[in-house]
């Protein structure tokens, strides 16, 4: 977001809530203005939303939590969350099922929430959709374990993902990494 789409945003709100997700990626124009507006007689009631710790403000050199500014945060009420359980996993993925009409195995489900567990709960319901299609394919009516693992083999999530790049990055026509450890030293 730039400082002329929050003012933009923040002028159009009357008194209400303003959601901002990923609020670390806002610079420190942006935190100044939101500060200001938050000082109106009309300010919303300001949500932010991130999934950063202790991180560079934008447009800055200062690290602060949630990479917000620390005069802005002392403003704030802030939620603590914590990770899903394994029952809450389950019914989630149980729920997306059921949205997008894919009929799948307990066998299955188990696998998917461990799946949901061990990466992430994104990746485990993008599996869902690709999952069905591969049990469409072979004319089943309900997803197996196959199927969920089919999928699972073919499409990588993110740790999975940078562990291949790494081994592979030899293998890549560019490649950023062998071109930092050739290039010499610069020494001023």
């Amino acid at each position: 977001l730039t400082k002329e789409k929050v003012q933009a945003v923040v002028s159009t709100q009357s008194t209400g809530v303003l959601f901002v997700d990923e609020v670390h990626m806002l610079d420190i124009e942006c935190f100044s203005y939101l500060n200001r507006a938050l000082e109106h007689d009309m300010a919303p009631v300001l949500i932010m939303a991130t999934n950063r710790g202790i991180t560079k403000i934008r447009g800055t050199s200062y690290v602060s939590p949630h990479g917000i500014p620390i005069d802005l945060l002392d403003r704030l009420l802030i939620i603590a969350t914590t990770p899903y359980t394994e029952r809450d996993t389950k019914q989630i993925l149980s729920i997306r099922c059921e949205e997008e009409d894919v009929e799948m195995s307990e066998e299955a489900m188990l696998v998917l929430t461990k799946i949901g567990r061990e990466t992430s709960l994104r990746y485990a319901i993008q599996l869902i959709t690709c999952a069905n299609l591969v049990c469409r394919k072979r004319n089943g009516t309900e997803v197996s374990v196959d199927d969920i693992k089919r999928v699972y083999s073919l499409f990588l999530d993110e740790t999975r993902s940078s562990q291949y790049l790494k081994e592979y990055q030899q293998e890549f026509m560019f490649n950023e990494v062998n071109e930092k450890a050739d290039r010499p030293m610069e020494v001023s």
